[in-house]
């Protein structure tokens, strides 16, 4: 395979996995909900809350400090020695504006993240994870 292909290879795959992350954030907490109010137990377990709240929280602080996420500066470097175009900003940004046309400042995006992180925050409380047990 050409050097060319294979980083690009790579940066596909760098952004599905961002895409994944995203998706585990966003559709953990709607589950985190659901699950309350349809009583299933595994929205309880300690190891699924305590990595969803780590990874909304590494986004909020993240965009605190004005910083593009790893990810994308990692996908972008790939798709650059591959000789693809790239795209400036966080990973978020870039997808609202090529999928719905949308800009804004960057403290519209730290106030999104960070009331969605106080969403998780809150659902810390209402939907109580489990404490660790040997095994869990």
């Amino acid at each position: 395979m050409e050097n060319g292909k294979l980083f690009l290879l790579a940066a596909d795959t760098i952004l599905f996995l961002h895409v994944a992350f995203v998706a585990f954030v966003v559709f953990g907490f709607v589950l985190i909900l659901v699950g309350k109010l349809r009583s299933w137990f595994w929205v309880r377990n300690p190891w699924f809350r305590w990595t969803h709240l780590a990874a909304i929280g590494f986004v909020v602080v993240q965009s605190w400090f004005g910083a593009i996420c790893p990810l994308t500066i990692l996908e972008m470097a790939l798709r650059r020695q591959a000789g693809d175009e790239v795209y400036s900003g966080s990973f978020i940004a870039h997808w609202l504006e090529s999928i719905l046309y949308y800009q804004a400042p960057q403290w519209v995006f730290v106030v999104g993240y960070t009331g969605f992180g106080l969403w998780v925050v809150a659902s810390w409380f209402w939907v109580r994870p489990r404490r660790f047990k040997d095994g869990n």
